[in-house]
């Protein structure tokens, strides 16, 4: 029990300037699909949105919901069986008709006219669509703004140097009354490179703490066997809800 807890209340290491310069960009994800080095799906869908999920959606009905990097995340069927509009991003194509296939939805699709090579994949009751392409251009598609932002496996995958970039999106995504849900890892960072990168209590307070409050909801220990291949001894799950100030 004390190893655990002390796992758990971990040091904040010093920002991440050690993992700044750490880049990856859009064509290794995708081959990261075409390879299926995906061990960041998980198949049963995110337990800790599972346990606050009430708590995220306040009751409310009809709610439109934001998944930046979104995979083929089966937590998008959650929100569309619930009666809430899904929209996702996602550069991986393969992802995309995955979460369709595997969901059991028809869904069509269409090229965006703002970006080009761009697509969006639509399901066929309209209430999930799917646009592939970059994040960072997706603000051209004039995707609206929005109720709720699940951000798990996003702000951690993007390149450190792009997160003010990344931040600012959100914020514009926005509605009043907006609950962001947000996902992040600690770790001890000079031992991995990433991603998933580490990220900081201080480092979400400096880019979101303009517009939103933070508060974390949890810690658990992720740690698996498996992580010690990337250096390291422990791995935190923290869950934090942003709200507007």
């Amino acid at each position: 029990m004390d190893a655990i807890r002390t796992s758990l209340d971990i040091k904040e290491y010093p920002d991440t300037e050690v993992q700044k310069n750490r880049v990856l960009t859009l064509e290794e994800w995708q081959e990261k699909w075409v390879e299926r080095k995906i061990t960041f799906h998980q198949e049963q869908g995110h337990q800790l949105l599972k346990k606050y999920l009430d708590t995220f959606l306040k009751g409310e009905s009809g709610l439109r919901v934001f998944f930046p990097l979104c995979g083929k995340a089966v937590e998008m069927k959650w929100f569309a069986d619930r009666g809430h509009s899904v929209v996702g991003v996602e550069i991986s194509e393969l992802g995309i008709r995955e979460f369709f296939m595997e969901q059991n939805l028809t869904y069509s699709e269409e090229p965006i006219t703002e970006i080009p090579g761009a697509k969006v994949f639509k399901s066929s009751l309209g209430n999930i669509s799917l646009y592939c392409c970059s994040l960072f251009d997706l603000p051209r598609a004039n995707i609206g703004k929005f109720d709720r932002i699940w951000d798990r496996g996003a702000l951690v995958a993007i390149n450190p140097g792009d997160r003010k970039r990344y931040a600012d999106i959100m914020l514009s995504l926005m509605r009043k009354g907006v609950q962001y849900l947000l996902s992040v890892l600690s770790y001890d960072p000079t031992k991995h490179g990433g991603p998933p990168f580490y990220v900081s209590d201080a480092e979400i307070e400096k880019l979101f703490g303009s517009v939103c409050s933070h508060q974390c909801l949890e810690k658990v220990d992720v740690f698996e066997e498996r992580h010690r291949s990337w250096g390291i001894d422990h791995l935190v799950e923290k869950l934090y809800l942003l709200t507007e100030k």
